[in-house]
């Protein structure tokens, strides 16, 4: 007689692999089963297979959506639902704003959207940005705060003082300091003593100075939405200049638009080839005061253009000061691909090249900004270097 564990064992493969079978299964599992059989096939020449049977309805489609986002969390939703868009070729149907409005919004989503902004029709450009605007207004919660106070920290440090404005405690070492009033009645610490740090002020000619350089070719989709949004967030900090420039063949500087990220992400064009050369040419003109100049380049290295000129070029970067670091992804997505020889010289000039992380770039940027050892940094993290 099978124990629970090996039924539920037998359960699980019997809906991964699909199958005539319904025995074990609950109303609930020939359901799920359903939803699964609509997408997947096997293929395998056993004998039972998944046979993709959604067909070219929206209405159906959004329904089975539905089934899918009962059965299973948010991101194995978002998984399926990518899964979906590459098998049956849903991205048409994107276009049609009753089945847009039932997706499961995420970067991904944002990112075929933005691929598919020339071709959006009138009717759907509302419901296509209220889904941007969802994911924007999501990762700027998640991202915009720590990123924000982060960097502050970074350019403003100052002296100690016990008389600290509240955003400027330094809360580890008051709560050191005032361990001996402690209420154990109320279980809490009196502080009597604030540490934290007396701000200094900028003037503009003070400023440090970030540019974005964001490779916007169809590979770095999800980088391009993380990047806009980090962008948007520094720009809003008067402690800071920064600037985000996007290329593929063609280069368009979106500075002007960072006081709306939407806007912004509605400003790229997923897609096309790139051209890396050209685009360190651009943000060249850009740099007024190179040892204050920390220009960010975001991009699989994969050059389309001149790459002998594109190598001299962030040379004479590096060598007038410019803090060059080169990322070659900014998403969760894993580890990315990337031109490995492109990698190494750029690592042999002494600019720090690896993947990084959202939830790590506002101390990245902090350590980048007190022009700290990147390398060193990432290597505490167990992030990849690329060596040259």
């Amino acid at each position: 007689m099978p124990d629970a564990a090996q039924e539920e064992r037998r359960r699980r493969w019997r809906l991964v692999l699909g199958g005539e079978d319904a025995d074990g299964l609950s109303e609930r599992d020939l359901r799920i089963d359903r939803a699964l059989s609509a997408l997947y096939d096997r293929g395998d020449g056993g004998g039972s297979s998944r046979r993709a049977g959604l067909g070219a309805s929206a209405p159906r489609v959004a329904r089975w959506l539905g089934d899918i986002r009962e059965f299973f969390p948010a991101p194995v939703v978002q998984v399926i639902q990518r899964d979906a868009f590459e098998r049956l070729n849903l991205k048409a149907m994107m276009l049609e704003p009753e089945f847009l409005s039932t997706l499961e919004a995420d970067v991904h989503l944002v990112a075929d959207l933005i691929s598919l902004r020339s071709a959006i029709p009138e009717k759907t450009r509302d419901t296509a940005r209220q889904v941007v605007k969802k994911v924007v207004d999501e990762l700027m919660k998640r991202l915009a705060h720590a990123t924000a106070e982060t960097i502050r920290g970074a350019i403003l440090r100052g002296k100690r003082t016990n008389r600290p404005r509240f955003s400027d405690i330094d809360w580890p070492r008051t709560i050191q300091a005032n361990l001996r009033h402690w209420q154990a009645e109320h279980k809490t610490i009196i502080p009597e003593r604030l540490i934290g740090v007396a701000r200094q002020t900028k003037t503009r000619a003070d400023l440090d100075h970030v540019i974005l350089c964001v490779d916007q070719s169809g590979s770095m989709a999800t980088s391009v939405v993380y990047s806009s949004i980090f962008a948007a967030v520094m720009a809003s900090l008067p402690v800071i200049d920064t600037k985000l420039v996007c290329f593929d063949t063609a280069i368009v500087d979106l500075t002007e638009d960072l006081a709306d990220p939407v806007e912004v992400l509605f400003g790229v064009q997923l897609g096309g080839g790139t051209d890396i050369n050209s685009a360190l040419a651009y943000c060249q003109n850009l740099v007024a005061q190179p040892a204050k100049t920390h220009l960010i380049l975001i991009t699989d290295l994969f050059e389309g253009g001149n790459a002998p000129e594109m190598l001299e070029r962030a040379t004479a970067l590096v060598s007038s000061g410019v803090n060059l670091i080169v990322l070659l992804a900014l998403s969760d997505d894993g580890r990315p691909g990337y031109d490995t020889n492109h990698a190494q010289k750029f690592a042999a000039l002494g600019c720090p090249v690896f993947a990084c992380t959202p939830d790590q770039f506002p101390d990245l940027m902090a350590h980048a900004l007190n022009r700290r050892d990147l390398q060193e940094w990432a290597a505490s993290r167990e992030i990849a270097l690329v060596r040259p």
